[in-house]
């Protein structure tokens, strides 16, 4: 159920028509929407024309594009849905009335992996890319043969379950995926063996289908929960945090759970689990990083915590933390352009988040702000009261939710702050540029989500900004 812009749909498809899978795309986006995932379809061997979409040797691949047919939702054996599908689906219903299974990627993995592959699994509202990362660097720098995927760039989760060799005999002999994927996985088929690790950043909606199938990871870090997806959840921070509680809700007894202390005082956390948990506090004073700002020094301590409940040593620890640089999109010094440096925050999606940025860099006013988006219906006030103590500057990139915000800013407390604002985050750049002094920093962190009209996702605009800066001359 949906294929999608930013390609993971693609991969899933892929492994599944190899694994002997007759696979249904439906999405309601149209053919022509989807052209750059559809394109990449087309490369599948044998399989002819997009249009006619035959049988393939190992499957068979069919398209309902522009709508959903309630049949398909019915008559299917298994349902992987997009991880944002309307909490009140009627087709999810459908296929829940039929009893027909339903899941996404990263819980099918789950479900599936070798015995013996230890899971650890990251979320949270902020810092869970940052801390899946430096947990995947940490086991790297340790030796350890670890993966990653779930909710990170070009993290396609499921084909990293195993290097199909017998999904064509297993097909030919009446089996579906998942009991293909199951059989494959007992006998071995597979990049991942015993003692091997896979790092999951699982986001509320990935951890809905892990509910779902009543499963949890070995290792759960629970970075910390801030109002996050309103437009999704309507308003209801309790639905929000049952979904990312089920990050802990199945494990077992001798597994762990990493989670932040304020969030293990302010919710109650019931699990068979042992607790392990982490502050600010307990990232050594002594010990370097490259990441800014006071909520990077959290997701150091949550990866630290997470990696000597691991038993990885704290000299391993303390080089891999050293040396980890910042993930892409997430406080990422870009470059010094003519004594002004550029930072790309556009992972910051919330007001919490470009808080965060803010705070990260000395209180001098010497801050030129890009900021907009789609509106998420959070609450964007106290991010609107700090902005007049940071930045000398504000670039609004127009969408609905800028509007919004615009309408939160008291022109008393605003004085002395220059408010420009563009349709193009070309001109939102060219307008910093022009405002901006030796010694100013530039910092790209919207506050708001991508989704609208002028980015296909959240990497596109990322990219956008970052190749617009390196062409800077």
């Amino acid at each position: 159920m949906g294929l999608g812009l930013l390609g993971r749909g693609v991969q899933v498809i892929k492994f599944l028509i190899k694994a002997g899978a007759i696979v249904t795309v439906t999405d309601l986006k149209s053919e022509e929407d989807l052209a750059s995932s559809l394109k990449k379809l087309a490369v599948l061997p044998s399989r002819g024309t997009l249009k006619d979409a035959p049988r393939v040797p190992l499957g068979g691949l069919r398209f309902v594009l522009g709508k959903h047919e309630i049949s398909d939702f019915q008559n299917a054996d298994l349902v992987i849905r997009a991880p944002n599908a309307p909490l009140d689906s009627i087709f999810l219903k459908a296929s829940r009335e039929a009893g027909v299974s339903i899941t996404q990627d990263a819980a099918l993995f789950a479900e599936l992996m070798p015995a013996g592959v230890i899971l650890i699994g990251v979320t949270g509202t902020r810092g869970k890319s940052t801390t899946t990362h430096l947990i995947f660097e940490i086991l790297k720098k340790a030796g350890r043969r670890v993966f990653i995927g779930g909710n990170v760039r070009d993290g396609v989760t499921l084909p990293l379950l195993q290097k199909v060799r017998a999904g064509r005999r297993l097909a030919e002999a009446g089996y579906g995926p998942a009991e293909a994927g199951r059989r494959l996985a007992e006998a071995g088929y597979g990049p991942a063996k015993e003692g091997d690790f896979v790092v999951l950043e699982l986001d509320s909606w990935q951890l809905q289908s892990f509910g779902d199938a009543k499963i949890s990871p070995n290792v759960s870090v629970f970075t910390n929960l801030m109002p996050d997806h309103m437009n999704y959840y309507k308003g209801d921070m309790k639905r929000y945090f049952e979904d990312k509680a089920q990050i802990f809700k199945n494990q077992k007894a001798g597994e762990t759970l990493v989670i932040g202390s304020e969030l293990l005082e302010s919710h109650e956390i019931k699990t068979k689990a042992k607790i392990v948990p982490f502050s600010t506090k307990d990232f050594p004073k002594t010990w370097k990083s490259e990441l800014l700002g006071e909520h990077n020094i959290h997701n150091c301590a949550a990866a630290v915590a997470a990696a000597r409940a691991l038993n990885i040593s704290d000299s391993i620890i303390k080089k891999a933390v050293a040396d980890f640089n910042p993930v892409p999109g997430r406080l990422e010094f870009l470059r010094n352009f003519k004594g002004i440096k550029i930072y790309n925050d556009n992972n910051a999606t919330t007001a919490e988040a470009t808080l965060a940025a803010l705070r990260a860099f000395p209180q001098n006013k010497k801050i030129i702000l890009i900021m907009g988006g789609a509106d998420k219906a959070l609450d964007m006030s106290e991010l609107a009261d700090e902005i007049p103590n940071r930045c000398k500057d504000v670039v609004f990139l127009k969408e609905t939710g800028t509007e919004k915000f615009k309408n939160l800013i008291d022109k008393n407390e605003w004085k002395g702050v220059q408010i420009e604002e563009a349709e193009k985050l070309s001109d939102c750049l060219a307008l910093s540029l022009k405002i901006a002094k030796r010694g100013d920093i530039i910092l790209f962190s919207p506050a708001f989500a991508s989704f609208g009209k002028y980015f296909k996702n959240e990497y596109d605009r990322n990219d956008q900004f970052v190749s617009l800066v390196k062409k800077l001359k």
